[in-house]
């Protein structure tokens, strides 16, 4: 995977930021990143942690946690692949 930062001037990109005074986790999270689309898409996805591992743990309480995430694109394609309203149709990919 691409380090969250390698990808520059995105044309979508998304951060979201979390902070827990207490976690627990009673169960383990199982968790995904996908990104549907086109495969000529570039992509990146990474997280910053503080005071919390990159697999969290049954029944560990976790103090003072902080997560940030990061998933950004540039989208692939040449301009004869948009449609009128300037978004790639799936139709006039065809």
């Amino acid at each position: 995977m691409k380090q969250p930062n390698a990808l520059k001037r995105p044309d979508v990109e998304l951060t979201a930021d979390v902070k827990s005074r207490v976690l627990r986790f009673e169960k383990v999270p199982e968790t995904e990143m996908r990104f549907p689309g086109y495969p000529e898409d570039e992509t990146v996805s990474g997280t910053e942690r503080k005071n919390l591992p990159g697999e969290v743990e049954e029944g560990v309480t976790y103090r003072d946690s902080r997560i940030r995430l990061r998933s950004a694109a540039r989208l692939g394609g040449d301009a004869s692949a948009l449609g009128k309203d300037g978004s790639r149709d799936r139709a006039t990919q065809a």
